[in-house]
């Protein structure tokens, strides 16, 4: 059985594996160095904005993300990701010098620029894995990635922490140096067979940019399952600033926060694991509406301040959310000719991930003027009314599997 466990089938083949594997590494990086960078900026300034501004500059770039996407269908893939893993790790130790608050300027142009990077790797990456992943297992691949991801989200953290206490902020930033260095060279030993030459020609970059937003927009089954994950995550940023009320309204102090958050990872390593069956069970959209569907009546049962029941919907939450984003990522790969698909990808990423930063400004707004209980039945009611694009979704692959037969049907053999 563990044989033909499709999970089991993507680790054993090498290359999935390295990309696992590489993933992993620089995830670990990325998240000791979100936390640490933060903590950093405070020491020296004493400025909560200031730390702030840590996490905008590495997400800023995710605004630019059909832009600089563009650049994986331009360039040989595999060298543009081996090189954009290489620059961070070059890029970082210049943060060193950082020693004063008017040098803070310059941490934050290596995060944005790193940010910037990581925009590439992914679309780079995207594109290596759907030709390299059979498609049936991709959402499988995918689903791993994002356990890994979310795997380093409880470790990393504390790692960086850890490490910002005993040596400050220097040795965080060689420490993400070197796990992109580490994850250079994990890719460097992955093979990459049939990688398509990119495209000569006189097409600006704009028109190449133009060319993969509007395939993404035209497409009757990727359209509605990318809007509807971009609706979730703008829910999922209105309820983040929420997490705070209903600690408090359990009688907790603040730090309990990250038990919530603990489980919500838990939540999303097991969905991880369970997503490539599921997928094929239920397809990408009803595998999508599932997940919306459970998140919305985990965020609705915290309203009942009970801490046991706190404690399951966090991981609730932590398994219903990923799934849009899964279903998403795995229907533009398969969906999405090769010489578009880094463009398509990032394009997607950005209208994905875009409203998170939407919906956690408006969320710190709101839970300043409304009791938090009435704001989470309606951000409830608010991911259900997302389901019904979902359907455009259905009714597209309906239509595309009864054209696809029609010609066979009309000339029989």
């Amino acid at each position: 059985m563990t044989k033909n466990w499709s999970v089991a089938r993507v680790l054993r083949d090498r290359d999935a594996a390295l990309y696992l594997a590489a993933s992993a590494v620089s995830g670990f990086g990325t998240s000791a160095l979100w936390l640490a960078s933060g903590v950093w900026v405070k020491d020296l300034t004493g400025s909560n904005g200031l730390a702030a501004l840590c996490a905008l500059a590495l997400w800023v770039p995710v605004l630019f993300g059909p832009v600089l996407g563009t650049l994986a269908d331009r360039a040989h893939r595999r060298p543009l990701l081996l090189a954009f893993n290489l620059g961070p790790a070059v890029l970082l130790p210049v943060v060193l010098v950082v020693d004063s608050p008017d040098r803070l300027w310059l941490l934050f142009a290596v995060l944005a620029l790193y940010g910037a990077a990581s925009v590439v790797a992914d679309a780079a990456e995207s594109a290596l894995v759907a030709a390299v992943v059979a498609p049936e297992l991709l959402g499988d691949f995918n689903g791993l990635r994002m356990m890994t991801t979310e795997g380093m989200k409880l470790v990393a953290p504390l790692a960086g922490a850890g490490v910002y206490a005993a040596y400050g902020g220097p040795a965080v930033a060689l420490l993400d140096a070197a796990s992109f260095g580490c994850a250079a060279g994990l890719y460097a030993c992955a093979r990459v067979g049939g990688e398509r030459r990119p495209r000569k020609g006189t097409a600006r970059w704009r028109a190449q940019t133009a060319e993969g937003a509007r395939f993404l927009w035209g497409h009757p089954e990727l359209r509605p399952l990318v809007l509807a994950g971009g609706a979730t995550m703008l829910c999922s940023g209105l309820g983040g600033p929420l997490v705070y009320a209903v600690v408090e309204g359990l009688g907790h102090s603040p730090a309990y926060a990250g038990t919530l958050y603990a489980l919500q990872g838990v939540g999303s390593i097991v969905v991880g694991l369970l997503s490539g069956p599921a997928l094929r069970r239920l397809g990408e959209r009803r595998f999508a509406a599932y997940g919306i569907g459970l998140s919305a009546v985990a965020v609705a049962a915290q309203a009942a301040a009970s801490g046991p029941v706190t404690l399951v919907c966090a991981a609730a939450t932590g398994a219903g959310l990923p799934c849009v984003l899964i279903a998403s990522l795995t229907a533009v790969q398969r969906g999405t000719p090769d010489a578009l698909l880094g463009r398509v990808t990032a394009t997607a990423g950005t209208l994905l991930y875009a409203p998170t930063a939407v919906g956690l400004a408006a969320g710190a707004v709101l839970v300043e003027l409304v009791p938090y209980r009435p704001l989470l039945v309606g951000l409830a009611v608010a991911r259900l009314t997302v389901l019904p694009l979902l359907r455009g979704a259905q009714r597209a692959a309906s239509a595309s599997r009864t054209a696809a037969r029609s010609p066979s049907d009309a000339n029989p053999a």
